[in-house]
């Protein structure tokens, strides 16, 4: 019977689609789809969604962990079921920034642009010099699962539209609120074996990582464990500031307080931040890698269970110890502040797919992202083929045993594995990043989640350019300055010209963009 799992997928892909839209192939209403009076017509709902076949180009980026596009199940399926046949055009993650933007200087442009990870600037910019085309007509007739998101959650819509009114990129739908957050893992297993509580504040986790330092909690005898780690950079940062009352809104470092939006990198409530963790470095509680580790390097600690405090949103990086660790609630800061402020809105991924001026098929185009942002489409996506590498338990698709055997194999059946895709992430279909104990992890997070998320705005080109110039030379003063802060290459004596500093390259300037920006959001 294994023989015939390819055909019995595909078959089954398309009665559950039909099923879906509510009518038979050839039951939906029609458009011309194809140029030059062709008779090809394009199928608002159903599948297949052209009766002869087209052929599209696009653009992607390729993860390091990815195989080759074209070996994916999704697309070698998808292409079967859809009638339409994509090209990928592959470039590496490292690089890939630079392969874009050659993309666009010399205009020799795919049809689209699959996972292309557009900024606003680059969105308004080409998009007002038309290489990119306005998707919010072909979203309102060809895009039934994208607009009944928009519909659900108008932040989605009001975060991608630009100030003209226009939307040049579509971005992932990320409507499972545990796919937005870090969580805050901690060696359950030391503080057992150490007799210690989870700890509640600031202070507590101090004592908590004094204890995982000292105590010989893994029990080789040798002071090798890691109380605390992060990913690379100022991620710690992010993940601690809630702690001290700092929050990350309209994708910066903003705090809204009475409809005020400030910017608090110079604020005392950071320094207060940056202190703790200086503190947390000093004393070899903090990974004292932190500002050099490679991801995989991050990773591999995770699974190592010799960490004792953490940062990410799922498991998978330590699943076959699993029972090591649990997900706690934000320590509560000196302020008796407690906040979530890690977490992302729900159009994620931004500028994740685009059109470009140069396709013959838009309103298929459209079409053929669409199915991605419907359960049906992100479980194809996701994780492939039923019975090959997943099965279904409830209405929910889980991987097989045998297809975890070796978790690598995920990233060579589907774009997911790397990040970046433009498709839904729901409850549905998150058995592998949501499990029971994310799912309590995410529990601990929700009390002290900020209970509106503000995405970064969509400014016009002009004030675009101004923001990204401005914030060019203030985030990289302030990501060196906290580095040193942190490691203690720099007192804090020096705060008050690490304030003036700041002043200096206008940041006051920079707060009032994102304060016009927030004011325009509320009329």
């Amino acid at each position: 019977m294994r023989k015939h799992w390819g055909r019995n997928a595909i078959m089954t892909m398309i009665v559950s689609s039909l099923m879906l839209a509510g009518c038979s192939s050839d039951g939906g209403s029609k458009k011309e789809a194809a140029p030059e009076g062709s008779e090809n017509v394009v199928h608002t709902t159903g599948f297949p969604i052209v009766e002869q076949a087209v052929e599209l180009k696009m653009f992607t980026r390729i993860a390091p962990v990815n195989g080759p596009f074209k070996e994916m199940p999704v697309f070698q399926d998808y292409e079967k079921l859809s009638n339409v046949k994509v090209e990928f055009i592959e470039a590496p993650t490292d690089g890939f920034q630079e392969k874009k933007n050659l993309l666009f200087a010399s205009n020799e442009l795919p049809d689209a642009l699959f996972r292309s990870g557009l900024s606003p600037l680059e969105t308004v910019r080409y998009g007002s010099a038309g290489q990119l085309i306005p998707l919010e007509g072909l979203i309102d007739e060809y895009a039934p699962n994208l607009k009944k998101w928009m519909e659900e959650y108008p932040e989605i819509r009001s975060g991608i539209t630009t100030p003209e009114g226009h939307i040049y990129a579509i971005p992932g739908i990320v409507t499972l609120g545990a796919a937005r957050t870090d969580k805050k893992w901690i060696n359950q297993k030391w503080l057992d074996k150490l007799n210690l509580e989870v700890p509640e504040t600031t202070e507590e986790l101090y004592q908590v990582l004094l204890a995982f330092r000292d105590g010989d909690p893994n029990g080789n005898g040798k002071q090798d464990e890691i109380p605390m780690t992060a990913r690379i950079g100022l991620s710690v940062v992010s993940a601690m500031s809630g702690s001290f009352g700092l929050d990350t809104q309209l994708g910066y470092n903003i705090n809204i307080e009475n409809d005020k939006a400030s910017i608090w990198m110079g604020s005392d409530k950071n320094k207060e931040m940056l202190m703790y963790l200086n503190k947390l470095y000093k004393e070899k509680l903090l990974d004292p890698e932190i500002f050099s580790h490679t991801e995989a390097q991050y990773l591999a600690k995770q699974g190592s269970g010799n960490a004792g405090f953490f940062f990410d949103q799922t498991n998978n990086n330590f699943l076959s110890i699993q029972d090591q660790y649990t997900g706690i609630a934000p320590p509560a800061g000196p302020d008796g502040d407690r906040m979530q402020s890690q977490a992302l809105p729900i159009a994620r991924d931004f500028g994740a797919f685009a059109i470009t001026s140069v396709n013959k098929y838009p309103e298929v185009t459209m079409r053929w992202i669409d199915y991605f942002y419907s359960d049906e489409g992100s479980t194809l996506l996701r994780f492939g083929r039923e019975g090959e590498h997943y099965e279904m338990k409830d209405g929910i698709p889980y991987y097989t045993e045998d297809f975890l055997k070796d978790i690598t194999n995920q990233a060579k059946i589907t774009p997911y594995a790397g990040g970046g895709a433009p498709h839904l992430i729901s409850e549905q279909v998150a058995s592998f990043i949501n499990p029971p104990q994310v799912q309590e992890a995410q529990q601990k997070l929700d009390p002290f989640m900020p209970e509106v998320r503000y995405a970064a705005p969509m400014f016009d080109e002009q004030t675009a350019q101004q923001v990204n110039i401005l914030r060019n030379d203030i985030d990289k003063y302030y990501e060196e300055q906290s580095t040193k802060f942190i490691v203690g290459a720099l007192s804090f004596d020096k705060w008050e010209q690490f304030q003036s500093t700041l002043k200096k390259m206008k940041i006051d300037e920079l707060e009032k963009l994102y304060q016009d920006a927030y004011d325009k959001m509320q009329k």
